[in-house]
């Protein structure tokens, strides 16, 4: 496992969307404050079923199982919008629904990680990460 990665979040969601595509219902990852806020969020959302931080040397490594069949959500594309050459910024006005309010975007603002909805609901405005449906 390489302990180096140029955009962490692209590797989290290319990692997922990898497992997905093979059949695996989990993954192992190394550990950043920035992926488990990432994590977190897929998890709140109901696309992922758990996500754990197991300590290890020289960094912890992020335990993510993905969703099963019976699971409420399934993860059908999961993309990453903003990029280290192109970086994403919305308004709260902007802020775009994804597959008409059945998929999310995550959201990184000034108070954290969120949701396109709760930003929304909190008149934030920030960086557009992750759009998964």
């Amino acid at each position: 496992m390489s302990l180096q990665s140029t955009d962490q979040i692209a590797d989290l969601i290319t990692r997922i969307r990898n497992a997905i595509m093979v059949g695996k219902t989990e993954i192992r990852v190394p550990t950043s404050k920035l992926k488990v806020a990432v994590a977190e969020g897929l998890k709140d959302a109901g696309y992922i079923e758990s996500c754990e931080v197991e300590a290890g040397e020289p960094r912890g490594v992020l335990h993510v199982v993905i969703n099963e069949e019976g699971m409420p959500a399934r993860i059908t594309e999961i993309k990453k919008i903003s990029k280290p050459g192109r970086r994403v910024y919305a308004s709260v006005e902007e802020i775009p629904t994804v597959k008409s309010g059945r998929g999310i975007v995550l959201i990184s603002t000034s108070k954290g990680i969120m949701t396109g909805k709760e930003a929304k609901k909190q008149h934030l405005g920030g960086e557009i990460l992750v759009k998964v449906y």
